[in-house]
């Protein structure tokens, strides 16, 4: 696995244990379809979010969040939508939320959690 792949999953554990801490149960890790890939699929009450995860070892090159694009934001609710049609009926609230961490690797890494971004 190459290091940016293992970046990236190092982020994802990261994220995951931050939505635990916040009272979310993680439903899904990675789910794929033929049209792409969701990272994290997370429920607390009645709101599901469907959950991106950008990871970076620094600002260097931006700020993680700034990857959140217009068009990775719609392709994120065609993938949510495509997640509830194969999940049956879903009710509550969805949502589709961002989290970027930052040097994932250290003992303290930065999380930030934005709830609603597409």
């Amino acid at each position: 696995m190459a290091e940016k792949d293992r970046l990236g999953r190092r982020g994802e554990a990261v994220a995951a244990d931050w939505l635990e801490t916040l009272g979310y149960e993680i439903v899904a890790r990675n789910w794929r379809c033929a049209s792409g890939e969701l990272d994290l699929i997370a429920r607390r009450g009645r709101v599901i979010a469907f959950v991106e995860v950008k990871t970076r070892s620094s600002v260097e090159f931006g700020h993680p969040l700034e990857a959140i694009t217009p068009e990775k934001a719609a392709r994120l609710r065609r993938l949510a939508a495509q997640w509830c049609r194969a999940h049956g009926p879903i009710r509550g609230e969805l949502r589709i939320d961002a989290i970027s961490v930052l040097d994932a690797w250290s003992a303290t890494p930065s999380v930030e959690h934005r709830a609603g971004v597409a």
